[in-house]
């Protein structure tokens, strides 16, 4: 994969121009995507600014957030060759931080769950996961340093443990969603890809200005092992990295126990599509209306599904959730990050569904940071999920990256 603190690293030596970092992203695009299909749209000239902590960084773009050079077609026939005329807040700022926005990403329509044509970069017949498919797999295939995704029930985490790269959910609004497509208004979030912790962390940090981010560091923390039993039995493959990532911790000097949650977070979870199914019925009031009969089968069938929730239904939602992250706020108290699975298991064997998100719904909701860490092993990736408190994003990082060095040996 390419990193993008090594890109960084050689530029600040002399030894790699911002022009000549983009031009290693072409190259690769050019050599691998034609069997991947990560990209719908490519900036062909872009402006590449000299300076900035993002100089000669190539993003990719998730093709929900609004660029004023590219068109932004959201996986959508309806929305075939709309060109926005201004960028989102998350592009502009990434503009400002020296990067350049290279490309949009391939998603599933309006982020939900009709599949992509994208591949898996480790095997074509696998899928690369979702909504956020063309950015997974374009920094899982080294095109790519920096890739944008949003995750609503599951769809950074599940995808970057698909195809093998870091990634981060931040806390819930850390990045701004303006100029992002909606699909459910209390749960959206703008995450990243890259190829380690380290590089997300630095992305991070420089996206928001919280250097802190970027610098928390952890010696020895308190890490609850959280198994979601309520949301069904993992695979084997899934199994046997949680264990692997659990060893690691403990041998990096982690203090690593098991928790079963609370009731009031198993309750949450259980309403958590409810409230995504009310809110994207409304968000997509438009395109229902004129425009329900091109919808995609899974997009009709979650806004029917939204039809059918009634508001008093969607307002028990609510309730459970706001209570649920007051229980674990408290919870917190008595660690500093939970490890748990980010999917079920390695990418399934099909094209025509993009896995399940059951393991990623409740932290979603919740509304509090989750790294995935690749857990190097034979066979497809597999990665495990990092939870950190609220706002905790720096910690969150830190313990990933424990682990993750701690994997790596």
């Amino acid at each position: 994969m390419l990193s993008l603190l090594d890109l960084r690293a050689r530029i600040a030596a002399g030894t790699l121009t911002p022009a000549g970092a983009i031009d290693l992203c072409r190259e690769a695009i050019a050599n691998r995507d034609p069997a991947i299909g990560a990209f719908v749209a490519i900036d062909q000239n872009p402006v590449i600014p000299q300076d900035g902590p993002l100089a000669g960084i190539a993003v990719g773009i998730k093709d929900i957030i609004d660029t004023a050079t590219l068109p932004t077609q959201m996986g959508a026939a309806i929305y075939e060759g709309w060109q926005p005329r201004a960028d989102a807040a998350i592009v502009s700022r990434l503009k400002e931080r020296g990067a350049v926005a290279l490309a949009k990403t391939t998603t599933t329509a309006f982020a939900s769950s009709d599949p992509t044509t994208t591949r898996n970069p480790h095997d074509p017949g696998h899928t690369p996961g979702g909504s956020s498919a063309g950015s997974a797999a374009a920094v899982g295939a080294g095109m790519l340093p920096l890739a944008l995704g949003t995750q609503t029930a599951g769809s950074v985490i599940r995808p970057a443990s698909f195809c093998g790269c870091a990634a981060i959910k931040p806390s819930f609004r850390l990045i701004p969603t303006v100029g992002v497509k909606t699909w459910s208004w209390a749960l959206d979030t703008v995450g990243l890809f890259a190829a380690s912790v380290p590089d997300l962390a630095y992305a991070l940090a420089a996206i928001t200005g919280r250097d802190g981010i970027e610098g928390e560091e952890t010696s020895s923390p308190r890490i609850a092992v959280v198994r979601q039993d309520f949301a069904g039995a993992p695979e084997a493959a899934a199994d046997a990295a949680l264990a692997t990532a659990r060893a690691a911790a403990e041998k990096a000097g982690a203090q690593v126990f098991d928790l079963s949650l609370p009731q009031e977070l198993v309750t949450a979870w259980e309403r958590h599509g409810a409230l995504q199914d009310f809110e994207a019925r409304q968000a997509l009031g438009f395109e229902v209306t004129h425009h329900r009969d091109a919808l995609p089968p899974e997009v009709r069938r979650n806004l029917e599904a939204g039809d059918a929730v009634a508001p008093a239904t969607y307002d028990d939602a609510r309730r459970h959730a706001h209570r649920a992250r007051r229980v674990l706020k408290d919870l917190f108290g008595g660690f500093d990050a939970i490890l748990t699975f980010s999917a079920p298991g390695p990418a399934p064997a099909t094209l025509v569904s993009t896995g399940n998100p059951r393991f990623n719904r409740l932290w979603t909701l919740m509304g509090v940071p989750c790294v995935n860490v690749p857990v190097p092993g034979d066979g497809l990736p597999v990665g495990v999920q990092v939870v950190g408190r609220f706002g905790g994003d720096g910690q969150a990082l830190a313990v990933a990256r424990l682990i993750e060095g701690a994997l790596r040996g």
